[in-house]
């Protein structure tokens, strides 16, 4: 899957890529840091984490990325929280701390920006668009540093992106690099050529008037963002606010803040004015509800669980009315039918699920298998998820690293329980990965009925679950029996069941013999308790603009 990424990311087919990952792709992504400086708090010091990790193979020493950035940014400056409080960043390979909320004055940082007649409201689109292109470069420059946190040296200041990423979450280092990294870049670039392209239009209406339509800033845009993918969801959020003229509060999630409060720097670096883009690391409960409920705040655009997204949606309503657009949570039906073409379908449906650790909202968690290809399907599934590397996110060989922090693993395991103890049978994995850090083994369930937990929860890791249907008409009964609708997936030979099905299937994506393929022209949201809005693509921009009409009254108008 991991590989299937990079190929997706390089723009390599599946079976081109895998002929050439090994050698060419492996070889250029470089390596990172081992004892790079740190910088908490802007006090310079020497450090790298202490001791070794455990693996299920073994593997060497993690290292530590060149600069952490620990404060909230406001007004294109560090400041501490008003409180004074921290809280730790852990490192989930380790379970070792990294480094040690607000709201308000991020608010009036941001309105204070986004006055008449400020430097950014006055700023031709065009430079909008050439900021964002300059913001990309940075993150480039930097861009090893960026995936190791979010791990590979093509020289010093690349190191510096990749490597936080995996450091922060948990992901290989070669994910970070090749996949993550790699569609930032084209996210904030696509976005920073619609800068100077999406306006209004002038109206032929009725009688002697001039009319047309502005396509104007919504304002201040509370923007919170989750933990899976934290530099992909920011250049998301950022980009599209950006390009159309807003300011921006960022919460980021409090288990992974440091890739982008990196960002944060790169951001004043590319030459953003004070107040555009603020940073405010904290927790959902406190920094998060603060944005929703905020009363100076125009917009709140958040990713996130379904659970959380309610909250959103009603602190909106109670507050200001503000504009929301969520991305919530999924429990995509991932559908193989009888004609598929195996070899493809076993991988993509291995990547499908256990990509990022299974920690995506578009997961494809529940995999429906035409019966009389179930047996096949289900033995070669299991041999795959044996075969997955589950170890050091910095080594080039590892497919899986650790899930993101004890919560989300203890919370895994439980769902595992709950499966066995419902009458799935458990065909691999189903327990911990390692003696240290928060690995989970990949993990395949057989016998999955609807009704079992595992079946209806948005588990949110490596855990496959497989279930059996005979004809068509069931399996799209069967797979929008759900409250959620982010994405599915069809495997099939057969044009006509494609296209039967990706209009019977109740989700936001439909992809068709692929999976997880993704690219900033394309919208992506989901339908019932999955969201509304849409992220990416010219719809993405729809939720950062108001439309104005004006009608200008002439003494005479002509054709």
């Amino acid at each position: 899957m991991l590989r299937a990424a990079a190929f997706a990311a390089a723009g390599l087919g599946p079976r081109l890529g895998s002929r050439l990952l090994s050698a060419a792709a492996i070889h250029a992504v470089p390596a990172p840091n081992q004892q790079p400086e740190v910088f908490y708090n802007k006090i310079r010091e020497t450090k790298a984490l202490k001791g070794q990790m455990t693996y299920p193979r073994s593997v060497g020493r993690v290292g530590t990325p060149a600069r952490i950035f620990s404060k909230i940014f406001i007004n294109n400056e560090w400041h501490d929280a008003v409180s004074k409080k921290t809280f730790p960043t852990i490192n989930p390979s380790t379970g070792e701390v990294i480094c040690q909320e607000d709201v308000d004055r991020a608010v009036k940082a941001a309105r204070a920006a986004f006055q008449l007649g400020s430097p950014w409201r006055r700023m031709d689109a065009s430079e909008r668009g050439h900021l964002l292109n300059r913001l990309a470069d940075l993150i480039e420059r930097d861009r090893t540093y960026l995936a190791r946190s979010e791990h590979l040296e093509l020289d010093a200041s690349l190191a510096v992106c990749s490597a936080l990423e995996t450091l922060d979450n948990g992901k290989p280092y070669l994910v970070s690099y090749l996949t993550d990294l790699a569609l930032v870049l084209k996210c904030i670039r696509y976005y920073a050529g619609w800068a100077d392209k999406y306006h209004g239009k002038t109206v032929p209406m009725d009688g002697d008037f001039f009319s047309y339509t502005r396509h104007e800033p919504v304002g201040v845009c509370g923007q919170i963002i989750p933990w899976n993918f934290p530099l992909l969801m920011q250049a998301w959020k950022l980009s599209p606010a950006l390009a159309t003229g807003n300011v921006i509060v960022m919460k980021v999630a409090e288990q992974t803040p440091l890739t982008a409060l990196y960002v944060a720097n790169l951001v004043k670096e590319a030459g953003f004015p004070p107040g555009v883009v603020n940073i405010v690391p904290g927790f959902g409960s406190t920094a998060g509800a603060a944005i929703a409920s905020h009363e100076d705040v125009d917009k709140v655009a958040f990713t996130g669980s379904t659970e959380v997204g309610h909250h959103i949606q009603v602190s909106a309503g109670r507050s200001n009315l503000k504009r929301v657009t969520l991305e919530l949570g999924g429990k995509s039906p991932n559908i193989i039918m009888s004609d598929a073409d195996m070899d493809w379908a076993v991988e993509q449906a291995h990547s499908a699920l256990f990509f990022n650790q299974g920690q995506c909202c578009c997961a494809g968690s529940r995999v429906f298998v035409q019966e009389d290809v179930y047996a096949e399907f289900v033995e070669r599934s299991v041999i795959r998820a044996k075969s997955r590397v589950v170890g050091n996110p910095f080594d080039n060989q590892t497919e899986q690293g650790p899930q993101v922090d004890e919560t989300q693993f203890k919370k895994i395991l439980g769902y595992i329980k709950s499966g066995k103890e419902e009458g799935a049978k458990l065909m691999c994995g189903g327990g911990a990965a390692a003696d240290r850090g928060y690995f989970v083994q990949p993990t395949v369930f057989g016998d999955v009925q609807d009704g079992m937990t595992i079946a209806k929860d948005e588990i949110f890791g490596p855990v496959m679950s497989i279930l059996k249907f005979k004809t068509i008409e069931e399996v799209i009964r069967r797979a929008n029996n759900s409250k959620y609708g982010l994405a599915a997936g069809v495997f099939t030979k057969d044009l006509d069941k494609a296209n039967y099905l990706s209009q019977a299937l109740q989700a936001g994506t439909v992809w068709i013999n692929c999976y997880n393929i993704f690219g900033p022209q394309m919208p992506f949201g989901g339908y019932k308790m999955s969201g509304h809005g849409r992220e990416m693509g010219e719809y993405g921009l729809q939720t950062y603009t108001e439309v104005k009409s004006v009608v200008v009254k002439v003494p005479q108008k002509n054709s």
